[in-house]
This record gives C-alpha cells, sequence and structure tokens, in this order.
C-alpha cells in the first residue's frame, strides 16, 4: 500500500490522518501542485487523497494546473477505478471533474459547525462507528451545487446539501475536514484568503474564537478521523 497525495498549499497536508499512515507504515508521497510537481505514475500507488487549497476550481488561469489535475482524477476514479478520498477542494475536484457542477455558497460556511448523515451515509462503509450527527471544521465559499451523475450523497447540513458523497465502490469526498490536528487553525489563519474569508462572515478577530472552538471539539475530530480513516482502509482492502 502507497498514498499519493495531491496538496495545493504547503500547509494543507493529510493532517492527523499522517499519524494513522504512519501507524500502520503505510507511505504516502506529496505532489505540491502549487508548486510546479508533476504528477507521478499511477501504477505506484493503491491510494488518492486530494487536499483543500485557497483557490477555487475555476480558477484556472491563475493555477493552470488545475486543468491536468482534474484530468487525473477523472483517470484515476473513472478509468481506472482506484480508491480516492478529496476534502474540500478535493470534494469539489471530485464532483467537477466527474460531470458534476460547484458554485458560490450563498452562506459560507466556516466555524465548528455540524453535518447530518443521510439515510445512506449511515449505511455507507466510510462512516461507520460515527455520529448521525457530527461536528467538524467548515472553512469554504464554494459548494457542490450538483453531484456527478450516479455519486450518492452521504452527509448534509442547513446550507450545504452535498457534504460527502460516494461515486462507485472507493471513491469518497467529504466538503468538511477530518483532518484538522491543534495547531491548524492558526496555520490556515496565516493563509490571506482564508483570513479574509473569516472576517468577512464572522467578524473582526474572528481566528482567536475558531480556535477556541476548534479545542473544544479537538477530541471528537481526531476520533472522528481515526474511525474514518480505519473505515477507508478496509473498505479498499
Amino acid at each position: 500500500m502507497r498514498v499519493l497525495v495531491f496538496q495545493h498549499v504547503d500547509c494543507e497536508h493529510p493532517g492527523s490522518l499522517r499519524q494513522f499512515l504512519a501507524a500502520d507504515n503505510i507511505p504516502w508521497d506529496a505532489v505540491y501542485l502549487h508548486r510546479g510537481d508533476k504528477i507521478p505514475n499511477f501504477e505506484l500507488y493503491d491510494a488518492l487523497w486530494v487536499m483543500g487549497g485557497p483557490m477555487d476550481i475555476w480558477d484556472v488561469e491563475e493555477h493552470p494546473w488545475l486543468v491536468e489535475e482534474k484530468v487525473a482524477i477523472r483517470h484515476w476514479v473513472k478509468n481506472l477505478g482506484k480508491p480516492y478520498l478529496g476534502l474540500c477542494l478535493g470534494h469539489q475536484l471530485l464532483a467537477d471533474a466527474l460531470g458534476g457542477t460547484c458554485g458560490p455558497q450563498k452562506t459560507p460556511e466556516i466555524g465548528v459547525l455540524e453535518v447530518e448523515l443521510t439515510t445512506e451515509g449511515l449505511v455507507d462503509p466510510l462512516f461507520k462507528g460515527t455520529a448521525p450527527t457530527q461536528k467538524c471544521l467548515q472553512w469554504h465559499s464554494v459548494k457542490v451545487a450538483q453531484a456527478p451523475e450516479g455519486a450518492v450523497v452521504l452527509a448534509k447540513s442547513d446550507v450545504c446539501s452535498i457534504q460527502a458523497m460516494r461515486i462507485g465502490l472507493h471513491a469518497w469526498s467529504m466538503q468538511y475536514h477530518v483532518e484538522i490536528e491543534p495547531d491548524t487553525i492558526d496555520n490556515w489563519g496565516a493563509i490571506p484568503a482564508y483570513a479574509q474569508a473569516l472576517e468577512e462572515t464572522l467578524g473582526e478577530g474572528a481566528l482567536p474564537r475558531l480556535k477556541q472552538d476548534a479545542d473544544k471539539s479537538m477530541d471528537l475530530c481526531l476520533n472522528s478521523a481515526q474511525t474514518i480513516y480505519k473505515n477507508f482502509m478496509l473498505a479498499i482492502n
């Protein structure tokens, strides 16, 4: 087993999921697309994880590598049928790459907020053993407006109807972040685009309040991340 990770900014890595990979002695390689890294040969890898980032899926002029990334995701999931996990931007990229649509989130979701598993999500192998309603970190102003054909919607919130989805048997994605660690809020708050969105949504001085909320829910988030990681690995093996 070897995991390939697409990153779009240095600090949006697999987060807490890294410790679970290390405990299982599973190697992983990061491709820093924003730095100009080239996508490697897929034959070397068994799972693809696509992380978040401050850019939007349509920012192809500023970030032309997004075009190649979408082609790669489509090939990985549709043609090769290999396991996929997408978080935030990785959720939107999966939808866009496979024919779904994304658009502005009318009410941005930023904060430690609740998502609710759908009827399908309650029985999906990825969420086995997790709570029907979960608190998680949200930090997005774009949403998946229409899921790709054949996608199964697994979670929702009051203002975003496609919080998680599965395509086929082994491709999952979530709009929210399950990978957060104690230093995540500080690291992401240093990204100008994230800081601006945070203050526009929650007001001046929102960062320390968000940090406090995340700290209160950290144990729940870490436990949920470990369960989802274990479920992912069981489902693909």
